[in-house]
This record gives structure tokens, C-alpha cells and sequence, in this order.
């Protein structure tokens, strides 16, 4: 099963320094029965890239969260055994919980697939998504505007070994 892991570059760089991302629970992003029911396809590429999308607001909310961190999200794609992550049945039609999943252990970058990450031309939108981010969250639509000019930015495919230039 794939799986996305919302991080940071800062969370990025201690992955890399330590092999492995955790220590767990992880929270990660996957195709659920809940977020294939959303997204109403039944093309896997569509429905990994809802997750993926939905792995990238998770690390908005990190980037928000730290205002130190480079205002560039970022996404793990691993590959973990077939019921490794587990979503939560309580949180399934939840919004806000659409493909999230729990991977009860860390993973080594050795499962790791692909990061994703914000080219730097990202950062000027991110940056005003991240602060726009609680206001969005309260109602506010010229804020949800705002977030959504983060989300227009595609996020870059990079191989594992492409890490160290990512975290240098």
C-alpha cells in the first residue's frame, strides 16, 4: 500500500540523518474506502494523487505550525505491507480525516518511494496559505482563496537519492 507522509524540510533532513521517519504512530495519507467514496473514480493514479493532495494540506498545517521552517511543503511517498496503516473507522466521513491513516511504527527511507516537494517558486504562496490557514479554517472564503493559490503549485517528484540536494 502507498502512502504519503506529510513532513517538512526540517522533518525531512532529521528523516534522512536518523534512515528513517518516526518515531510512530505516523499519521499518512492513503486510498481509503472513505476518500475513493469522495472522489467517486475508480482510477488508482487519480485517487493516489487525491491522497498525495491531501498529504500536501497536511504539511501546510506543518509549515504553519513552525514559523522557522521553509515555507515549502512536503510529501513522502512509501510503500508499507497491505494493513500496515490503518484509518481510523470513527474519523472516515469526517472532512478533515479523508484518506488519513495511522502507521503504527516508522519507516525506513529504505520503503520511501518519491518526495514530493514545493519548487521555490511555491514559497510566496505558500507562505501566505500558511498564514491565511486558521482564518480559512473559521469561514473566512477570501482566506479559503488564498489557501487554495498554495494548492495551484504542483509539488516536484524527486528520487530518495535526490534527498541530500533537497535538506543541503
Amino acid at each position: 500500500m502507498r502512502v504519503y507522509v506529510p513532513l517538512t524540510l526540517p522533518r525531512l533532513a532529521e528523516a534522512y540523518k536518523a534512515g528513517e521517519v518516526g518515531p510512530g504512530p505516523l499519521v499518512a495519507y492513503a486510498v481509503t474506502p472513505a476518500l475513493r467514496e469522495w472522489y467517486v473514480s475508480d482510477d488508482i493514479e487519480e485517487l493516489e494523487y487525491a491522497a498525495l493532495n491531501r498529504a500536501a494540506a497536511a504539511s501546510l498545517r506543518l509549515v504553519a505550525g513552525d514559523p522557522g521552517v521553509a515555507r515549502r511543503r512536503v510529501v513522502l511517498a512509501a510503500d508499507v505491507p497491505d494493513g500496515a496503516a490503518v484509518a481510523d473507522p470513527d474519523r472516515g466521513l469526517d472532512q478533515g480525516a479523508l484518506g488519513e491513516v495511522r502507521v503504527p511504527a516508522g519507516l525506513s527511507l529504505g520503503k520511501v518511494a518519491a518526495v514530493h516537494v514545493d519548487s521555490g517558486d511555491a514559497e510566496v504562496d505558500v507562505a501566505a496559505a500558511a498564514a491565511a490557514l486558521g482564518a480559512a479554517d473559521m469561514g473566512d472564503e477570501d482566506a479559503r482563496f488564498v489557501v487554495d493559490g498554495a494548492e495551484d503549485h504542483e509539488l516536484l517528484w524527486f528520487a530518495t537519492q535526490e534527498i541530500p540536494g533537497l535538506i543541503g
